[in-house]
């Protein structure tokens, strides 16, 4: 199965992303491959694939990536088609951690194996202040992010599941709930 969290960035889902994958070990999560710069907190190969921009494009021509975007008109990221079929013919669960229409494209190519879970910010001003106070953007990038945040709102209805992240604890064990109804049928 592939579990795939969306929501807008700013709204907790790499939190929740992290704590099921410490509940769920067995799991592989699907690492993105991405043109933006490495974060001094990330590390290549383990929260993104950091590539340059021509890399990715060959890639694209290659029909390498299951779903891709270029966001805020300066960065791609996606997900390596390699590495989703990899752990389905392992017969492992993999875990996303991504944009809302990514996620509606792996839902697309992969139908009943895909389980989408949006998770659902509070509020658009709690997105707002998270992602001022991650303080990883520059201004600019801020902005086209905040600008984003009503269009992945409007996409919440096209997933399987939306789990409201009012208390991390709280939605944490919403989707394990999901996870277990899932991975025991």
């Amino acid at each position: 199965m592939l579990f795939v969290f969306s929501a807008p960035s700013g709204s907790g889902k790499t939190s929740v992303v992290k704590e099921i994958l410490k509940a769920y070990p067995e799991f592989m999560f699907s690492v993105s491959a991405t043109t933006r710069k490495k974060r001094e907190i990330e590390t290549d190969g383990k929260d993104y694939f950091f590539i340059t921009k021509e890399d990715f494009e060959n890639r694209i021509k290659n029909d390498a990536f299951v779903e891709y975007e270029l966001i805020y008109d300066n960065n791609y990221y996606g997900t390596l088609k390699s590495e989703v079929d990899k752990c389905l013919a392992a017969g492992k669960c993999m875990v996303f951690d991504m944009d809302v229409k990514g996620a509606l494209s792996i839902k697309r190519i992969y139908k009943e194996k895909a389980v989408l879970i949006f998770v659902n910010p509070p509020s658009k001003n709690a997105i707002i202040q998270r992602l001022k106070l991650r303080a990883t953007e520059t201004q600019a990038d801020l902005e086209k992010r905040i600008a984003r945040i009503d269009f992945e709102m409007t996409l919440k209805d096209k997933f399987d599941y939306v789990v409201n992240n009012d208390e991390l604890s709280v939605a944490v064990e919403e989707s394990k709930n999901i996870i277990n109804k899932h991975i025991k049928d």
